[in-house]
């Protein structure tokens, strides 16, 4: 220590020590390195600090009711959207791995045609399935579909024209999710919940669900990033079927009866309380406190939403969930869970479904990963059109990016970033419609182009959120989904 500043703190400690008559004291293991007195409170000190102390206690429980009032709104309490959306909740459908446009969604007769020719990027190769078409509209859909072919082309609205900003499968899965690839940001899910906040605040307000674990870039997909926590995706694995494994500490596993779960959290309540007062607003405080109180309230909605015994047989063979294709039943159960999610007030629900990055063997892998879900995907579409809940819920299906119209390996194809489709149901969109094009070979997107961002903005529009002007801020600026691209949504699709 230097000397001078020793000098200064033995005077002041010399001064204390006659005004308070207080003694040095050794515990015997330091010899002559005698305690500072300014180190300790004197005895008014004390009697003030154990004072405020109990005061705090008091004031943490007269917080009580507001702090439960918190935890069943706060955050999640329902808002209003800017203006009046033509839907109330979204289901994102993400089909993970790239899935080829030219050979689900987008027909190219001219590649066809050039058939075996070649480029300066390689062997054109053909489109791997026929395509018809479908329903009273006449949209022109793949053959990998045949359910949703004949029983929900009339209610797609297909964009042809997608593009994005890279071929790199996580950057791209980011971008489509968050906006971004470069810095954390919330989720398209996290933005939704924070702008209309959630109808059931016994259950998660955005949900995202992949069978099997995380999917590429992982819980980046469904973060809040600088948001409060409220607002992250709750991952579930649909594989599972206890609610104990399908959402993870549900229930505690020593407290058995409600009440005393309900008498620790009072406790834990107040306890934050007071840690809460010592420091400025921590936003993962909050989140924690009300991950506490959701987990337990959630123990009843959450059981019985996920509770798929009480589904009628039609409705399980609608979907596929009686199949003998393993995987088929795997996204039925996924689907039907988002359905039972949807109708109870959960705002967004995010599907996945993986295996669409084929560099070669598309037309058996392709048909395997279609046979997978064309089956759930339109039992989920009618379902939700017989329940009258289509016309106000969101339904979009997107990929990170689309494929290449020259072939890689053996009967596959790269990546492209320039070109992909998206689909889009419900909500307000109008069926039976096509929006945009490729060029000839599908290479690139060419008429009306839509890139990721004013796909999100799409999203946001049919909820009622103008996209530039739902921000949140964080490090003394406004963020959006959108970011600073200055997107604007697609309202020609919209009836």
């Amino acid at each position: 220590m230097n000397k001078a500043v020793k000098a200064a703190v033995c005077s002041v400690g010399r001064r204390n020590l006659n005004k308070r008559k207080l003694m040095f004291w050794n515990c015997g293991n330091h010899p002559g390195q005698e305690l500072n007195p300014l180190l300790y409170p004197s005895r008014r000190d004390f009697l003030n600090r154990v004072g405020t102390g109990f005061g705090a206690l008091a004031l943490a429980s007269l917080f009580a009711d507001d702090a439960k009032a918190q935890a069943s709104g706060g955050l999640l309490a329902p808002k209003q959207p800017h203006y009046p959306g033509t839907a109330k909740r979204v289901c994102h459908i993400y089909q993970s791995g790239a899935q080829s446009h030219i050979d689900t969604w987008d027909p190219k007769p001219e590649l066809n045609k050039a058939e075996g020719k070649s480029t300066g990027r390689g062997r054109l190769l053909p489109t791997q399935f026929e395509f018809t078409k479908s329903g009273q509209s006449g949209v022109e859909m793949s053959s990998i579909w045949p359910e949703l072919a004949s029983k929900c082309a009339d209610d797609l609205c297909v964009i042809r024209s997608m593009w994005t900003d890279v071929p790199a499968h996580e950057e791209a899965t980011k971008i489509m999710t968050t906006g971004d690839f470069r810095l954390p940001k919330p989720s398209i899910g996290a933005w939704v919940t924070y702008g209309l906040g959630s109808d059931n605040q016994n259950l998660p307000a955005f949900v995202a669900m992949n069978p099997g674990g995380f999917p590429s870039a992982g819980n980046a997909n469904w973060q809040s990033a600088f948001m409060p926590g409220a607002y992250q995706g709750t991952y579930v694995d649909p594989t599972n079927t206890r609610i104990e494994q399908i959402i993870e500490n549900i229930k505690g596993q020593f407290i058995g009866s409600s009440a005393e779960q309900r008498q620790q959290l009072d406790l834990l309540s107040k306890l934050n309380e007071i840690h809460k007062q010592k420091r400025q607003a921590d936003g993962q405080l909050d989140a924690r406190i009300q991950s506490f109180e959701l987990a337990y309230r959630m123990q009843t909605d959450a059981t019985e939403a996920f509770d798929l015994t009480k589904e009628p047989d039609h409705i399980l063979k609608l979907y596929g969930a009686d199949s003998m294709d393993r995987a088929q039943a795997t996204q039925a159960r996924q689907f039907i869970i988002a359905r039972r999610l949807l109708e109870r007030g959960v705002k967004f629900v995010q599907c996945w479904n993986g295996g669409w990055d084929m560099h070669g063997g598309i037309l058996a892998a392709g048909k395997a990963r279609a046979g997978a879900i064309d089956k759930p995907i339109a039992g989920f579409l009618q379902d939700l059109k017989q329940r009258g809940l289509l016309k106000d819920t969101l339904v979009a299906s997107s990929t990170e990016f689309g494929r290449s119209s020259t072939e890689d390996n053996a009967g596959g194809r790269t990546h492209n970033a320039k070109a992909f489709s998206s689909w889009l149901a419900g909500g307000g969109v109008k069926g039976g419609t096509i929006y945009g094009a490729t060029d000839e070979l599908g290479g690139a997107a060419v008429e009306n182009k839509v890139h990721v961002h004013e796909f999100h903005s799409t999203i946001l529009h049919a909820l009622g959120f103008d996209s530039e002007k739902l921000t949140f801020r964080s490090g003394g600026r406004d963020f959006r989904l959108t970011d600073v691209s200055g997107a604007q949504p697609v309202k020609s699709i919209f009836a």
